[in-house]
């Protein structure tokens, strides 16, 4: 590999926050190179690219999640690849505190941390799902266990708590391609899943170091119209529990994707 980490961005269509979320690269007090990755050119890409100097790789095909965060993360010549997404935004250390674990513990295969969410020009560092789901990290914060298959899965057997992109993966360990789930949206939890149970470290800063966007143009709420998100979780469910307790976290599930709904209208 070329370099030690490399930040990798999947983009499409013209974001208002790309150039935020490349300035936030850009800006790491430890520098690691950024590469920019599209199924769809525009114009609006090459600029953005030759204003910040950096590679535009277009990959020919139909568009979809996997396979361009599988070409972003081919493209990526790193020893460890972050699939940062265009609409989020980087804290400046986000690529010193992973360069620093992957100092400590080398069969790290997965790095993550804790994350914030903005909405409509204000941050959200507390509400009640991301103090659920930094319960449901512990785990990962033990390193004499979190090498451990069953405690990769605990954090997520009741839902993906691990934030996708705050997530930088380990290539020279874990090979290409990243993704082969054949899920739409749940394609992040099940990824992870596989990749607890193949040997390395799953490994959690529990310090905020991405701001998590939320919007009315986010891939959730579509996947939410056409109801693939409600029933790949409850396939997802199924792997860990029996069908009444998948139940039961379905009829949470449904009151958060209600909350979800009603948080983009005051967005």
């Amino acid at each position: 590999m070329r370099y030690k980490h490399v930040f990798a961005i999947p983009a499409y269509g013209q974001s208002p926050w790309l150039e935020t979320c490349i300035r936030s690269l850009k800006a790491q007090s430890q520098p690691s190179p950024v590469i920019l990755c599209t199924s769809s050119p525009s114009e609006f890409l090459e600029q953005m690219a030759e204003k910040y100097e950096l590679p535009l790789y277009v990959r020919r095909g139909e568009s979809s999640i996997r396979d361009d965060w599988n070409y972003a993360y081919e493209m990526a010549d790193g020893e460890y690849v972050t699939i940062a997404h265009q609409d989020d935004v980087y804290h400046k250390e986000y690529a010193a505190e992973l360069l620093k674990a992957a100092g400590k513990w080398p069969d790290m295969t997965v790095f993550t941390t804790d994350y914030v969410i903005t909405k409509g020009g204000k941050t959200i560092t507390g509400d009640r799902l991301l103090w659920v789901k930094r319960i449901l990290r512990l785990p990962l914060r033990c390193p004499a266990f979190n090498g451990f298959t069953w405690v990769k899965r605990l954090p997520l057997m009741l839902g993906n708590s691990i934030c996708c992109p705050a997530t930088t993966y380990h290539k020279s360990l874990l090979g290409e391609p990243l993704v082969r789930s054949e899920y739409s949206y749940a394609l992040d939890w099940d990824n992870l899943v596989q990749l607890a149970e193949r040997p390395g470290r799953f490994i959690c800063r529990e310090k905020p170091l991405m701001y998590y966007r939320v919007h009315d143009g986010a891939a959730t709420k579509a996947c939410m119209e056409d109801n693939r998100r409600a029933k790949e979780e409850r396939e997802m469910f199924a792997r860990f529990w029996p069908e009444p307790v998948v139940r039961f976290l379905m009829r949470g599930y449904a009151s958060a994707y209600k909350e979800y709904e009603l948080s983009l209208i005051h967005i």
